[in-house]
């Protein structure tokens, strides 16, 4: 089977530091290529792959601020477009753009839609909805009206996250600084249950970042900024929780997994896919506001960090996700 991965293009794929889309369609595409599949992954120049790798740029236009992004978006798409001939099936990891190319190529296209920014997008999905294959990465995440080939979590490399069983004494906050993902209601919890607190991740928001989270930052309070591999899988299994307070209905959240991985609990607000990635009282806590929260930070010795990743690697790992796209792939072949 001759497989195009299509990541997108703003980092390097798998990213340095920041890009979870990258993160998930490398992840795809080295485990096909274990798998022994004809892999071609199209990305940066500077992405490391063991597939072949095609590319129209070195770096991404969020690693090279002189690119202008809709051009090397452009470029990028119809590079794997028009060598769609050359493929039994692409795997589109870059939203609702390649759709449009949908019809005028023979080769089915398989999109994974790793969350939906806005709901102005949806008529670009309903437009495509009966002549492509969707796959959603949570049941919390599917779109009414939208027909999906199959429900597959993201999944990741186990053997990158070390167990850690005796953690130190702090809690992290690991995404992007951005209302949404709840950084001013993680300081809050850290604050009232009078813990450490380290936050980790890509200011998004300015504003918020200088105007509400900055002031607050302390001894107690530090902004660590992003954080590689190595240093993710050190801060994430030296945590006593990931604290994630998110304000929407989050698709999925990778540093929830990868958490998990390490053995660290999640404690998290209950909403779109957290009761799908959290096992509640066993690997995490699900909870509705920051006084829940602080009640829940003096159980977490209740929780067996083991059980943690033992729960991740059966739902979260690379493996079990690369297989499930593999079963998709034979289905729409076998149509």
């Amino acid at each position: 089977m001759r497989v195009a991965v299509l990541s997108p293009i703003a980092w390097r794929t798998p990213p340095t530091e920041y890009g979870p889309w990258e993160q998930v369609a490398s992840n795809v595409t080295e485990g096909l290529v274990d798998l022994g599949l004809d892999v071609t992954l199209f990305a940066t120049g500077n992405s490391i792959t063991k597939a072949k790798l095609l590319s129209i740029t070195e770096q991404g236009y969020d690693e090279d601020k002189t690119l202008d992004a809709k051009v090397v978006e452009c470029l990028h798409i119809s590079n794997v477009m028009e060598r769609a001939s050359e493929f039994d099936i692409i795997h589109n990891h870059f939203d609702f753009l390649p759709l449009s190319y949908s019809s005028l190529i023979k080769t089915p296209i398989i999109t994974t839609i790793h969350g939906f920014s806005s709901k102005k997008i949806l008529p670009v999905y309903q437009k495509y909805n009966n002549t492509t294959s969707y796959v959603a990465i949570s049941e919390a995440d599917k779109a009414v009206g939208l027909d999906y080939l199959a429900t597959v979590y993201n999944g990741l490399n186990v053997n990158e996250f070390t167990f850690v069983a005796q953690p130190d004494d702090y809690l992290l906050f690991f995404g992007r600084i951005h209302r949404d993902k709840g950084t001013l209601d993680a300081i809050k919890i850290a604050e009232q249950s009078k813990k450490k607190l380290y936050i980790v991740g890509l200011v998004q928001d300015h504003d918020y970042f200088e105007y509400e989270i900055k002031p607050r930052l302390s001894d107690q309070i530090e902004y660590l900024g992003l954080a590689g591999p190595e240093r993710r899988n050190e801060l994430l299994g030296g945590a006593l929780a990931l604290l994630h307070p998110i304000a929407f209905d989050e698709p999925f959240g990778l540093s929830v997994a990868e958490a998990m991985l390490c053995g660290t609990p999640v404690i998290a607000y209950n909403r779109g896919s957290m009761p799908e990635l959290i096992l509640n009282q066993k690997t995490g806590f699900l909870v509705s506001n920051v006084e829940q929260a602080v009640d829940v930070v003096n159980d977490l010795h209740q929780i067996k960090r083991l059980d943690c990743r033992t729960w991740a690697i059966d739902k979260f790992s690379k493996e079990r996700m690369v297989q499930d796209y593999y079963t998709c792939y034979q289905n729409i072949l076998n149509r």
